[in-house]
């Protein structure tokens, strides 16, 4: 396990009260935040690549035909 020390600012002082206001520890806070700071960026690069993909013409004709398939194979 890694220990890590760093700086706040005033900011990062405030969100760290903010977070640690209902009892939970500065630490277990943190660990939090990184956690949750990682998911939302992978949130975002995911909708970045949908919104590149949803006007991708050749994409879109792919899955059509994809889904098509899928639908003939259910209806057997």
């Amino acid at each position: 396990m890694t220990v890590v020390n760093f700086r706040t600012d005033e900011t990062s002082d405030r969100a760290l009260a903010e977070l640690t206001a209902d009892g939970t520890s500065t630490s277990a806070a943190i660990r939090q935040a990184l956690l949750d700071s990682v998911r939302l960026r992978k949130r975002e690069q995911m909708r970045l690549e949908a919104s590149l993909l949803v006007d991708d013409v050749e994409d879109r004709a792919e899955s059509a035909a994809i889904l098509a398939h899928m639908e003939e194979l259910r209806a057997r």
